[in-house]
């Protein structure tokens, strides 16, 4: 099984989550991370506009709500799958989080810092790099991005 594929069924959840999004006028990422053995123990969809909060993104509610899960910030052994390559301030959290691999759907040529503007997560300088796999069901992840911008402007 490739790695594109072994990501689907998580991919597939962190797509609904992120279809939820718009009902709250934010862009629809969603975001899991899931622990070692595959549970998922993290969910999150973007909430900046909900909560007027800048830090509000995907990424961040499901590394906090999987950091309460198991109890400490350190989440080796664990996978974060996300529907839109991360940007600079949640590819740093991914790291400081000690999360083990990162996997994302759609690539952000606009923002992206795991390889498409920035490579944050790969930076030789930093005491952590998770491994990476991009474009898992990315076509999916870009649709759902382009149906919510098409609406809003």
């Amino acid at each position: 099984m490739t790695d594109l594929h072994r990501w689907t069924s998580a991919m597939r959840r962190a797509l609904e989550l992120a279809a939820e999004a718009p009902s709250t006028g934010d862009v629809p990422i969603g975001a899991v991370v899931v622990d070692t053995t595959g549970t998922v123990i993290g969910e999150g969809v973007n909430v900046r506009e909900r909560d007027g909060d800048p830090t509000g993104h995907a990424e961040i509610v499901a590394l906090r709500e999987a950091a309460g899960a198991v109890g400490g910030w350190r989440l080796s052994g664990c996978t974060l799958v996300v529907t839109l390559e991360p940007c600079t301030m949640c590819a740093g959290a991914t790291v400081l989080a000690r999360v083990d691999r990162l996997v994302f759907g759609a690539y952000d040529d606009k923002a992206g810092a795991v390889g498409s503007l920035w490579d944050v997560v790969r930076d030789r300088r930093l005491n952590h790099r998770p491994e990476v796999t991009g474009g898992v069901l990315a076509e999916e992840s870009s649709a759902l991005l382009e149906e919510f911008f098409a609406r809003h402007r």
